[in-house]
């Protein structure tokens, strides 16, 4: 008979115990690690705040939807769709340049700490874009993935110390807003307007306190597929609710928008703002 001493038989730790960690019970924790796994890794890294990019996933870079297209056209069917996708495909493009010009500035503000480090969801698309845009100005960039049913991607953009890879929505949610000091959505799809209308709920409540500059990028989109003016018109919001982001064509009009609002605004407040 085994001693209770016995290594063999000994009880592993409470924190070491997968099976337990895993349980319903231990719910609680493992949502406290992903708030304290990447406030250690952001902290380590000094990151003090983002530019969050948002937008589909199921966009293609310019050079991956002329290829499809071109495939659709030889197997004579989804040439359609596949002419879709090349003419999204400038957002793709304009998500990445934006990116780009971005990190480029961030760079030059000559501080210790790394200020407005873009941000992405981690996945393809528009995450990939932003994340490679910011990439090629060699600047240090985040990708904050989700867990999801979906075939595997991969996104190689991201820098390796801040690839996080969450379980629980609403704390991928969290770290979106946390650290936000600026947020350009491109076009897409239901997560894309959840993560409009959650931010838009913080500001115009004023759970967010921080002024931070929301860009809605693609007007033609944005203009069909949520009708502002209706709201205003049947008073489920009010019209000074609609100067809470700003719709534009234009990568020099983005890009002005949120950097003048960060320097008017965050630069002197770093870190998070609540």
């Amino acid at each position: 008979m085994a001693k209770t001493g016995d290594p063999a038989h000994r009880q592993p730790k409470a924190y070491q115990d997968t099976r337990f960690l895993q349980s319903k019970d231990a719910r609680a924790l493992r949502i406290l690690s992903e708030y304290l796994e990447p406030l250690y890794r952001f902290q380590r890294n000094n990151v003090q705040d983002t530019i969050v990019f948002m937008g589909s996933a199921r966009l293609k870079s310019e050079t991956a939807a002329k290829a499809a297209l071109a495939k659709a056209k030889r197997a004579g069917q989804q040439i359609e769709a596949a002419e879709m996708a090349l003419r999204l495909s400038i957002y793709y493009e304009t998500a990445r340049e934006l990116a780009r010009r971005l990190t480029d500035w961030s760079k030059k503000l000559d501080r210790e700490e790394r200020r407005f480090v873009v941000c992405t969801g981690g996945g393809p698309g528009i995450m990939e874009a932003a994340n490679r845009g910011a990439s090629e100005a060699n600047g240090l960039n985040i990708g904050l993935t989700i867990s999801i049913p979906d075939e595997e991607f991969d996104n190689p953009h991201i820098s390796r110390e801040l690839h996080f890879y969450f379980h629980y929505f609403f704390m991928r949610k969290f770290w979106f807003v946390y650290l936000a000091k600026a947020v350009v959505l491109f076009p897409g799809g239901y997560g894309t307007l959840d993560e409009l209308f959650e931010i838009l709920t913080l500001v115009q409540t004023h759970k967010l306190r921080k002024r931070m500059p929301i860009v809605l990028f693609g007007s033609k989109y944005w203009d069909e597929v949520i009708n502002f003016d209706a709201l205003v018109k049947y008073g489920t919001i009010g019209p000074a609710d609609l100067d809470l982001f700003h719709r534009t064509d234009s990568i020099d009009e983005a890009y002005e928008i949120i950097t003048r609002g960060l320097a008017e605004n965050a630069l002197g407040t770093p870190g998070p703002t609540l």
